[in-house]
């Protein structure tokens, strides 16, 4: 072990002071790996608790305490976790999948094949926190394959890393959990809300819950009608493409798969627009997407633009916020019906023909103000979400060296 004046990090807690010891991980931690327990081994009903190699990079944060499946297979035929175990994926499709690190906290956790098991006399806690943060692209640069890439001990033990003292390395380690708890609740928070407006919903568009009018009075059945007969539809075409000129315009250019993100990555000149059967939208517009992986998906147009054949243009005589809810809530029922082609595509005329049940205007408005609301507030934990992410990766840029 050498140290290294300046190996220090950025960020650090006051009474600590002595530089960091740089070290190969191989010369603190010992490696072995997991034993396989196929998708077929895991039940509901299982006695022991187990991890495999996919969920680690899809399924957990930093820190396991509470495994999330469970195995009938044999203990004795299983690795089991004593507790503190850093475990890595061994493979994976991406480099990227596989750096990460996650400390299993609890013993008696079988660890499944395809997993790196790191042990060392180290907080798990700060080592899992270093490899998926700062030593994140480091691990991925070490990754070796093509379509599957694999993470060798031999590699890992290789890495080197900035070592402080024990109660170093637990403070941050606890730190960073508080921060990880943080996270989660206000993921719960997000899927509670979720799961709540999915309900609403469900409730309010089967119409097996009704407002009533300011009157406190019932509103009159609803009708159904037509999509075709409750708003003027149409969609557009692709400008030329081998005149490079057309694409250096101010025109938002809104694709299909633009739909979901609302994000515009082209834009389009006057020339290409007159030079094309391309449609211009207006903000407020509903866009449905017909074609591709983003077939069934409906937006709020937030500006102006060009749309291309691959969307649909939607202009409601009704309240278009009810439409709107209702088209996204009706969204898997309309594809799995109606998709042909091996892309997956929708026809204008489909859509044009489906048969909306409508309430009156003022019921449309009650129903679309009360989702619009739940949308409100998931967006808003959603940023929050974001931004507790975004501080938790600075901060592991920054405690780290």
């Amino acid at each position: 072990m050498t140290t290294n004046p300046t190996h220090t990090p950025k960020l650090r807690f006051s009474e600590f002071i002595e530089p960091w010891k740089n070290v190969a991980l191989g010369e603190i931690a010992t490696f072995s790996k997991g034993k396989g327990i196929s998708k077929s081994d895991i039940d509901p009903d299982g006695q022991t608790y187990c991890v495999r190699y996919g969920e680690l990079y899809t399924s957990y944060d930093t820190i396991i305490d509470e495994p999330l499946s469970r195995t009938s297979v044999d203990p004795e035929s299983l690795v089991l976790s004593e507790g503190g175990e850093v475990i890595v994926p061994a493979s994976g499709e991406t480099a990227e999948d596989i750096a990460t690190a996650a400390v299993v906290i609890r013993p008696g956790v079988a660890l499944g094949g395809d997993l790196n098991i790191i042990q060392s006399h180290s907080d798990g806690g700060f080592l899992a926190s270093y490899l998926s943060g700062k030593k994140r692209m480091t691990l991925a640069s070490m990754a070796q394959g093509n379509s599957v890439v694999h993470l060798y001990p031999t590699q890992l033990s290789t890495l080197r890393i900035g070592l402080p003292t024990h109660s170093e390395q637990s403070k941050i380690a606890a730190f960073l959990e508080s921060v990880d708890k943080k996270i989660t609740q206000i993921s719960k928070k997000k899927a509670l809300l979720e799961d709540y407006k999915k309900g609403c919903m469900q409730q309010l568009l089967s119409q097996a819950i009704r407002f009533k009018d300011d009157n406190g009075k019932d509103f009159p059945n609803w009708e159904e009608r037509q999509l075709g007969e409750i708003a003027t539809t149409f969609s557009g075409g692709t400008p030329l493409s081998s005149n490079r000129s057309y694409y250096e315009g101010h025109i938002p250019f809104i694709g299909s798969g633009d739909i979901a993100s609302t994000y515009v990555g082209q834009r389009i000149s006057e020339e290409a627009l007159a030079a094309s059967s391309a449609k211009l939208v207006s903000a407020g517009d509903l866009l449905y997407a017909l074609y591709g992986a983003t077939s069934g998906e409906v937006a709020i147009s937030r500006i102006s633009g060009a749309i291309n054949q691959a969307v649909l243009c939607i202009r409601p005589t009704e309240n278009p916020l009810f439409l709107f809810h209702w088209l996204r809530h009706s969204k898997e029922k309309i594809t799995a019906t109606y998709l042909q082609g091996g892309q997956g595509n929708l026809s204008g005329n489909i859509v044009k023909s489906l048969r909306i049940p409508l309430p009156h205007p003022d019921e449309q408005r009650k129903i679309a103000d009360f989702l619009t609301t739940l949308d409100t507030k998931i967006h808003l934990i959603s940023e929050e979400l974001e931004l507790a992410q975004t501080f938790k990766k600075g901060l592991l840029q920054q405690m780290f060296v």
